[in-house]
Order: structure tokens, then C-alpha cells, then sequence
């Protein structure tokens, strides 16, 4: 039906996209700590946005246009989130626009910014890169490296989906994001770039499956940031769109830079997924898999590498589910941990549990027994450098 390729250097590969990135003194590093990305028509646009009732300026900012609106032109910074400012951070967002307009021409321009909440805009430092970016630039490493805050890497994937009548398009994205992590939609932004002439229906309805199934399943430390967004832009050049073609473009993207996110956990070390079943719902499942992916405790065992199956079977009891300890099971990979007739870990499986645990990725599955549904989150592991890290944020 189509062929899949993946391919090096992120939102470069997409037609009639550009990027840059610069440093404008927010960031000590060489990294930039401001960027945009351009595309030379307008855009449908798409968004999901953070669950936090304290939505900050630059999400305030977009809700402020009309509905189905079109877009060329996003601006993104690092170091200030923007958040919890009052009218004022809206406005200063539509002074930097304005500021823009002797630069570049743009049409409804919008802003995403991420980094510490409570902190007006440096609109001088920030309109400073309008005459630094080079905006025929296909540079998406740079882009990318500029929204970057405590991650370590940066975040780009990108695909071309060859059809069987032989038309392409592309279809990229970035995104950035190491703490502050609990999608309830992931501190994330997420910008994905696509030449296919996606209708604006496909578009919400495809952004919102493929969310759902990424980056609402991960968790990094249970909290959900004030600035949380992703938004999927099209410009309609490729002239080439198969439906099916892009869900599953779409879910791969979304899914890999989620797991891209979870590795980057803010001093993490392991990824794990878990998986619960057996479950009376899917709500069940859901609720039970996500209080094991948030819990601290899970998290602390994980990196003490202790395989104490009573701080997971502890959290799903409390989560509220349906359960009973009779029918529970737990396994790490497939290697069963408790059962009802194996309560007490034998040295042998104690012994197996440990080595599963000095991996770097595992999976903990626990069938409830009591139904037939199941969902699988992912977590990470709760380090001594995430308490450094988030202690000494702002210095």
C-alpha cells in the first residue's frame, strides 16, 4: 500500500518548511535559545494543548484567533515559559509580532515558549534574533537544539511515505522535553511538519488518536506542565495523501519522540512499560497502568534495580481498580514475579528479577484477572540527579 522511509535531518526533509535557530543570551551554552519554523504558504493547523488550568500566554495567544485559521509563521524560546503573567504576556507576545513585521512577513503567527513560569518575556533579547535568523534556512538542528531546556539531546525524527502510484510526501518533527512530564493530553512541545494536503478533519481526528496512543502514556515524574503543546502543520505541496498512509506516519513519529522524551527523563535511567490486563474496563486498565508509571515508590525501586513486587501490587490497590490479590499476577518481562500459589520470591527468581532489572528498557505486566481489557503506559526510573536537576532549576 505504501513504503515507509526514514530519513536523517528532521523538518529539512519537509517541502516548503524552514527553520533556524539562534542564541540570543538566555541560554550560556552555544546552543540557540531562539527559533522559528517558516513555511512559505499557509498552514492548516492543528493543536493540543496542556490540561493545566493555568494555561500560559503563548496558548492564551492562540485561542485568540478564529476559528480554522491559517498559519506561516511559529516562534518559539527557551528559558521563560511565559506562564502565569497576566494580560501582559499576551501582550508582550503581540509586541514581538509586531516587531517581527520589520523583518519577515507573516501571516497569524504564533508563539510557543517553554523554561521557568512567572517571568515576563526579554522582548529585547527575544526580538534581538530577528535580525540573526537566516529565514530561507533549512536548519532543523538547530531548531531543534534551540527549544531544548534540560534535555540532553535533542529530538527530531523525520519520514517519506512512497504510495503505490508513486506520489510521496513528508512528513517531520521535533520536539523537546526531560521533566515536568505527565501528558494529560506531556514540560513538552512537540512541532510535526507534513507536505501532504491533509484535510483539517483528518488532521484533528489523526493528531488526537496518535496523542493518545504516545505521548498520554508517558510519565516522567508526574507532573503536567503550564505549557504543554503539539501542534501539526500542512502546507498541502507534496499534492499527495493517503489517510492511512499518514495515521500510521503520524503514530510512529509521535510514539518514537515520546520514548525519545521518557529516555531524556531527567536523570532517568531505565524505561519500562506497563502493561496492565485482565482489567473489568479499559478506564480500569488505564488508571491502574498510569498510577504505576507515576508512583514514586515503582520509580525508586526501578532505580535501586529492587525487584519488590509489593510497591506494584501496593499501587494498583490503591489506584482503586477492581482487583483481588488471588487472581493477580505480576511478571518483569516473562519472568513471573507473584501469583497467588508464588507469593514469596525463591532465590532463583529473585536472582532472574535482578538481571531483568539491570536493563536499560523492561516490561512489567500485571494481569488483574478480573475482566478482559488492558493498556500499557511507560515510566521511568526516579534518580538522584532528578532531585539535583529540578532542585537547582533556576540557577
Amino acid at each position: 500500500m505504501f513504503n515507509l522511509l526514514s530519513l536523517k535531518g528532521g523538518l529539512n526533509n519537509v517541502q516548503g518548511f524552514y527553520s533556524d535557530g539562534v542564541n540570543v543570551g538566555m541560554k550560556e551554552s552555544k546552543d540557540g535559545d531562539v527559533a522559528f519554523i517558516r513555511s512559505q504558504v499557509p498552514c492548516e493547523i492543528t493543536t493540543k494543548f496542556t490540561s493545566n488550568k493555568f494555561q500560559a500566554a503563548p496558548i492564551k495567544h492562540y485561542q485568540q484567533y478564529p476559528k480554522d485559521f491559517k498559519t506561516d509563521f511559529i516562534l518559539m524560546n527557551a528559558k521563560n515559559a511565559n506562564a502565569m503573567t497576566g494580560k501582559k504576556g499576551i501582550e508582550d507576545i503581540e509586541a514581538i509580532f509586531k516587531a517581527l513585521e520589520n523583518h519577515q512577513k507573516v501571516q497569524n503567527p504564533i508563539m510557543s515558549s517553554t523554561g521557568v513560569i512567572g517571568y515576563r518575556l526579554d522582548q529585547e533579547k527575544i526580538t534581538s534574533a530577528f535580525s540573526k535568523f537566516n529565514y530561507g534556512a533549512k536548519n532543523s538542528d538547530k531548531t531543534a537544539r534551540a527549544i531544548m531546556t534540560t534535555d540532553s539531546f535533542k529530538k527530531e525524527l523525520a519520514f517519506k511515505v512512497t504510495l503505490d502510484d508513486g506520489d510521496s510526501f513528508t512528513i517531520a518533527g521535533i520536539c523537546k522535553g526531560a521533566g515536568m512530564i505527565n501528558p494529560a493530553m506531556a514540560t513538552m512541545l512537540c512541532f510535526i511538519t507534513t507536505d501532504a494536503p491533509i484535510p483539517k478533519s483528518d488532521m484533528e481526528e489523526l493528531l488526537d488518536e496518535a496523542t493518545e496512543n504516545s505521548f498520554n502514556r508517558i510519565s516522567v515524574d508526574g507532573d503536567t506542565s503550564t505549557n504543554d503543546t503539539i501542534m501539526l502543520l500542512s502546507n498541502g505541496l507534496s499534492n499527495a495523501y493517503h489517510k492511512e498512509a499518514f495515521k500510521i506516519a503520524l503514530e510512529k513519529i509521535t510514539f518514537e519522540l515520546a520514548m525519545m522524551i521518557l529516555k531524556d527523563g531527567e536523570g532517568a535511567t531505565k524505561m519500562v512499560a506497563f502493561e496492565v490486563k485482565g482489567a473489568k474496563s479499559t478506564q480500569e486498565a488505564q488508571k491502574a497502568s498510569m498510577a504505576l508509571s507515576n508512583s514514586l515508590l515503582v520509580k525508586t525501586a526501578l532505580f535501586g534495580e529492587d525487584p519488590n513486587w509489593g510497591r506494584i501490587a501496593s499501587t494498583i490497590g490503591a489506584s482503586g481498580v477492581t482487583c483481588d490479590e488471588t487472581t493477580l499476577t505480576i511478571h518483569y518481562d516473562n519472568l513471573l514475579i507473584y501469583s497467588n500459589e508464588q507469593r514469596e520470591l525463591d532465590k532463583e527468581r529473585e536472582d532472574k528479577a535482578y538481571k531483568i532489572m539491570k536493563n536499560e528498557s523492561f516490561k512489567v505486566t500485571c494481569d488483574l484477572g478480573v475482566g478482559e481489557e488492558s493498556y500499557t503506559s511507560y515510566g521511568c526510573d526516579l534518580s538522584y540527579d532528578y532531585v539535583k536537576i529540578n532542585a537547582e532549576y533556576r540557577t
